[in-house]
């Protein structure tokens, strides 16, 4: 299968001198289509810069970085934002739905701005609310929603359409277990159709629904591998506060 997300040697800093902090250091990954990908870390180790440079938000200091294999590093920011309509979806953790549209109008917004007909974008937009639980709340506002269902909503944004990569971070911090677990099931459910996904979480329970698991810790990537290698991981920090 081919990759839909390289990283090749990225780097980023931030500051000078004695301030200077490095965000990532060499971080090297490929994603295959399909595939799920969970990154661990403690607070501050890199994790939400590497899913912003890899979604082409933000430039990475050295290295490059290619989507669908194009390489982000020639694109123009109308090019990279182009890309991030049609091929990236992103989770943030706040779920960014805008206040003044209903659920199906955040979800296929996207779609209009990529030149889609009104009509069509709603269509797409309440396929994927119907796939996540959400038709019956499709003309509802985002302060009309329950925590769990701007979650899906904000899910169902980032994967309609064609879209090749889904980034996610931390999309179930704000949820209780059993959401947390639906939505992981949901990402699952969007890599079995072919979809390339990048999840940061700190939960080693959510990341065992991953193919693999990759720890950051001060920037570097310091272990990659399975489950288990998440509890132990996640067991060695201690209690989690």
């Amino acid at each position: 299968m081919s990759a839909v997300l390289e990283l090749r040697g990225v780097s980023k800093s931030y500051g000078e001198g004695p301030a200077r902090v490095d965000a990532l250091v060499d971080i090297d990954l490929s994603v295959t289509e399909g595939h799920l990908v969970a990154v661990m870390g403690p607070s501050g180790s890199g994790k939400s810069t590497l899913l912003t440079i890899a979604g082409g938000l933000e430039e990475p200091g050295h290295g490059e970085v290619l989507v669908a294999g194009a390489p982000l590093s020639v694109m123009s920011m109308n090019d990279k934002a182009a890309l991030r309509r049609r091929v990236v979806g992103y989770v943030f953790q706040d779920y960014n739905l805008l206040p003044g549209l209903t659920a199906v109008e955040n979800v296929s917004v996207p779609l209009e701005l990529d030149g889609l007909s009104a009509r069509r974008a709603r269509v797409a937009g309440l396929a994927a609310l119907e796939q996540l639980g959400l038709r019956g709340r499709a003309d509802h506002f985002p302060d009309q929603l329950s925590g769990g269902e701007r979650q899906r909503a904000a899910i169902a944004r980032a994967i309609v359409g064609e879209r090749r990569l889904l980034l996610a971070d931390e999309p179930s911090g704000a949820l209780d277990s059993a959401n947390g677990d639906a939505v992981m099931n949901l990402i699952r459910s969007a890599c079995r159709q072919g979809v390339a996904a990048v999840v940061v979480t700190h939960d080693a329970g959510l990341a065992s629904l991953a193919d693999d698991i990759v720890f950051i810790r001060d920037g570097r990537m310091t272990t990659a591998g399975g489950v288990s290698q998440a509890s132990d991981h996640d067991n060695a920090k201690g209690p989690r506060q």
